[in-house]
């Protein structure tokens, strides 16, 4: 495992040092953070018919959503998406490390850094003065950290299936135009899953991105008991077990017919 670390470790060190970026992208997320809060004010206000979740609920998901944003897995480990197209993922082939374990690893950290450096100042802006609620209770707490490193891994797992389609896409541009909007549709970052109409949910329950957004955020804001942690880990352990076998076999094919010209 020491080497995984490392790796992890390296990767941490080498995305906290992009202080600027998450200065600029904290504030790009407390402006649409805003604007989005607004809608589901004057959503609630000119409706009087019952809704699945109360407006203070719902804003506070609306921030958990924009500090968790880089979270969501709609795009490739950049530097990775380098490698394919320079040809330099054949050195990845030659380091003596499992290539797939070393590609979950920087998925994980190209996931979790970026989230760090803008989630804890924008809960530091948007608890005191934005409206955003604290957990409901201690228990709560507890169970939305287990389900957000359940949601880390599992969104590191999608991360690192869409980096093993680069093998064949070699670009990667098809899916950086259709991924975003299904992941950010799909996961509830738009609108709280909550929200969807009934004849939805049974779809939206059976995939991924629920895992990685809706159900540690309801978990936060109690909306889900913290007994249902154990359901919200499973649903990720599931998802997350079957797309790392998905990508360990798609890496395996994609392996054996890769070609890398030049000398």
């Amino acid at each position: 495992m020491r080497p995984y670390w490392a790796i992890i470790s390296a990767r941490f060190r080498v995305l906290l040092q992009y202080r600027a970026a998450a200065v600029a992208g904290l504030a790009t997320q407390l402006f649409w953070g805003l604007i989005r809060v607004m809608i589901f004010y004057a959503f609630y206000e000119s409706t009087r018919a019952p809704q699945p979740m109360r407006l203070a609920e719902v804003v506070t998901y609306v921030w958990l959503g924009q500090a968790m944003l880089r979270m969501l897995p709609w795009d490739a480990e950049g530097d990775q998406r380098q490698m394919v197209r320079t040809g330099m993922v054949a050195y990845e082939l030659l380091r003596p490390v499992d290539l797939y374990a070393q590609w979950f690893c920087r998925s994980l950290a190209w996931r979790m850094a970026p989230t760090l450096l803008r989630a804890v100042p924008l809960f530091l802006i948007a608890i005191p003065f934005l409206g955003m609620g604290w957990p409901a209770s201690g228990a709560s707490a507890a169970a939305f950290a287990a389900a957000m490193v359940g949601a880390a891994c599992l969104a590191a797992a999608i991360t690192a299936l869409i980096g093993i389609t680069l093998l064949w896409t070699v670009s990667g541009e098809g899916l950086s135009r259709i991924l975003p909007a299904a992941v950010v549709l799909l996961s509830g970052i738009v609108v709280p899953l909550p929200l969807f109409p009934g004849w939805a949910q049974a779809a939206l329950d059976v995939l991924p991105f629920r895992g990685v957004v809706d159900l540690p955020f309801r978990l936060y804001i109690g909306h889900i008991p913290p007994s249902g942690v154990f359901w919200v880990l499973a649903h990720q352990l599931g998802w997350t077990v079957a797309l790392v076998g998905a990508g360990r076999f798609a890496l395996s094919r994609g392996v054996r017919r890769l070609v890398v010209q030049g000398g």
